[in-house]
């Protein structure tokens, strides 16, 4: 027996001070941790410098065998970057405006003490991670993991173009705002793709072909799921070993009341129930383009934005995508549903 298998769990609680209660969570954390035996705890702060993989892998350094994190989508993403592989859990603690991943893990989004009491005593579950290669008009490469989705386009225009002052004021509704100014005048551009199948779909990397399209917006997706009910891709999984990719590609005077029957009212509304799954299958849309694809890379003639998880990540002229299948351990609560992510 060595003495890391006998030295104390210890938690580390990672947060954003904008986003969350600070004070409140650092003594819940504190409390848990002394009734559960554990060592005291690791209490750390994000900043603009480094927005969470900084201080988890220095947690990490210092023992940490369970992470807490509370934060926006980008804080969680950050945190989600640094303990991929690693085999440490995350505990997510609802916070912000998005929470995009807790919202596809069907998490409690009002319980801060039900996800803090599943960080000591809860599930664990292996969920996918999606790793995305940027390069640069100049050449530099850079690679981030994201956790729910990569997107380059209109939908990356958008989240650049959303007031940050109005979305703290009333929530993920300011990315309406940002949609409507990035409407205005935008344009579509031309990617080239190639998509590396899941295997079992046949087919290998060296077989598939590169297709070309003009588009709007190419999305990379991790799981689903968005605020308000909106299943972007209903058929989206975090724990298939796959990603999910929408190549949103409105046409004609008509074509974004295309995409938007697609991802609300057919997505979203239909395909709860069996005669409306029946009628999306039957009925030809282009508005929008699903793939599901074990990676793909992406690459146009010139410089689009890029979001990951929803924060901004400037402009790419290649985007490639992987999924690291069970890369990340989360912790659920204990007896949490499972069967449907």
């Amino acid at each position: 027996m060595t003495s890391a298998d006998t030295a104390p769990k210890r938690a580390a609680l990672v947060y954003n001070p904008s986003k969350t209660d600070g004070a409140d969570l650092r003594a819940r954390v504190t409390t848990h941790s002394a009734h559960a035996g554990w060592a005291p705890p690791l209490l750390l702060e994000t900043t603009v410098e480094d927005p969470g993989q900084g201080v988890t892998r220095w947690a990490l350094s210092e023992g940490a065998t369970t992470v807490l994190v509370a934060g926006g989508d980008g804080t969680v993403r950050a945190v989600a970057e640094a303990l991929d592989g690693t085999g440490v859990p995350l505990a997510i603690v609802p916070s912000g405006t998005g929470n995009l991943l807790a919202r596809n893990l069907l998490l409690p989004l009002a319980s801060p003490e039900a996800m803090v009491t599943a960080a000591f005593e809860g599930d664990r579950v292996p969920v996918d991670v999606g790793i995305a290669r940027l390069r640069r008009a100049d050449g530099e490469t850079e690679e981030h993991a994201f956790v729910v989705m990569a997107g380059m386009g209109l939908d990356a225009a958008m989240i650049a173009n959303t007031n940050s002052g109005l979305k703290k004021s009333v929530g993920w509704v300011a990315y309406v705002d940002g949609a409507a100014r990035s409407l205005i005048g935008a344009e579509p551009f031309r990617i080239v793709y190639h998509v590396d199948p899941r295997p079992d779909q046949g087919g290998s990397r060296t077989t598939t072909r590169l297709h070309s399209a003009k588009v709007h917006s190419i999305l990379v997706a991790n799981c689903g799921a968005l605020p308000a009910g909106i299943a972007l891709i209903p058929d989206a999984s975090i724990t298939d070993g796959s990603l999910d990719v929408a190549i949103i590609q409105p046409t004609g005077p008509f074509g974004w009341f295309g995409v938007w029957r697609k991802v609300w009212w057919d997505n979203s509304v239909l395909r709860r129930f069996r005669a409306g799954r029946r009628i999306v299958e039957r009925r030809k849309d282009s508005s929008i383009r699903f793939l599901q694809v074990a990676g793909i890379e992406t690459a146009t003639p010139a410089p689009q934005p890029v979001e990951l998880d929803g924060d901004p990540f400037g402009e790419a002229v290649r985007m490639d995508c992987a999924v690291h299948p069970g890369g990340l351990l989360v912790a659920v609560p204990r007896g949490h549903p499972t069967a449907a992510l």
